[in-house]
């Protein structure tokens, strides 16, 4: 691991050496060591939590509310934004692939051993993103083929569930957090996206009403008038041909009249031309997610204040 001195931080960051001493002193963000020579020296952690902190106030957050966030969960929300390099990859790519020989012929004891084993040395998050998502996107593939039988992707599919729910259960209520309903629209059926949308929701502070799977567009709107929701995520996994997608954007642009609303998931990614003239955010990645959960969060702050 590389020491870099302040000077050197600032060239690296875009920040000035001023406003890196002030996050140190007042946030408490980076805690660099020194040097035999008594100069500040700072880890490549520490210039890469810099930079994303000055990326995300550039996104509209703000220096106290990332703050009050607290240093632990900002690196571990910083590790899970940061593209996963070929070579930190290359163990889970091994994982998924010893993960899927387990499943044929089946291997119920190997196949949960392997899993359990990687999930509990990571940060939950970080194997939300890169050992569960990626599992059910391969196993959804390989059953959209004919290499898996259906029996078995419900099988995987149901063990990412019992592990994100039971995780979840364990979260405290954040009553006092903005209100984020989550749910997959009617006619979308697979919600792992959505549950993991809710177990990052929930752990950033947010006061989470998850909806699960095929919610009709009128119970969605009736349930929005109950709570006012401070923003609705929804995941679209579906790809529809041209009308059902007029009119599914038909009815998403009139609940976006009322309350802020957000898509992601293929589904979404695929009517993102005809998302630019409407009020409907797209979220395209987990980046994207963090960002727009502490615009959210920063926001809601800000008029509890008041």
């Amino acid at each position: 691991m590389n020491a870099h001195r302040i000077h050197r931080v600032a060239k690296l960051t875009g920040l000035s050496k001023d406003v890196i001493r002030v996050w140190e002193r007042r946030y408490g963000l980076v805690k660099p060591s020194r040097s035999s020579n008594r100069y500040r020296e700072y880890s490549d952690e520490e210039v890469a939590l810099l930079r994303f902190v000055k990326n995300q106030m550039e996104q509209g957050a703000t220096i106290g509310g990332l703050a009050a966030e607290g240093h632990d969960s900002l690196v571990a929300r910083m590790r899970v934004a940061t593209p996963v390099s070929e070579a930190e990859q290359k163990p889970h790519d091994r994982l998924l692939d010893e993960l899927i020989g387990s499943l044929d012929p089946m291997d119920k004891a190997g196949f949960e051993r392997r899993l359990n084993g990687a999930v509990a040395v990571i940060p939950f998050e970080e194997a939300v993103q890169r050992i569960l998502l990626p599992l059910q996107r391969r196993i959804g593939e390989l059953w959209h083929e004919g290499h898996l039988n259906i029996a078995v992707e419900h099988y995987v599919t149901k063990i990412i569930q019992q592990k994100l729910f039971s995780v979840m259960n364990q979260l405290p209520v954040n009553e006092f957090g903005p209100r984020i309903l989550i749910a997959c629209p009617e006619g979308e059926t697979h919600e792992i996206g959505a549950q993991a949308v809710a177990y990052i929701a929930a752990t950033k502070g947010c006061h989470v009403y998850y909806l699960g799977p095929n919610l009709p567009y009128s119970d969605l709107v009736n349930f929005c008038e109950k709570i006012s929701p401070d923003l609705v995520l929804l995941s679209l996994t579906e790809l529809k041909q041209e009308a059902a997608t007029l009119h599914h954007i038909k009815q998403l642009e009139q609940l976006a009249t009322r309350w802020s609303v957000a898509v992601g998931g293929q589904g979404a990614r695929a009517m993102e031309d005809r998302l630019h003239d409407t009020k409907i955010e797209l979220l395209d990645d987990l980046t994207a997610l963090h960002s727009r959960l502490m615009m959210t969060l920063s926001t809601h702050r800000l008029a509890a204040r008041h």
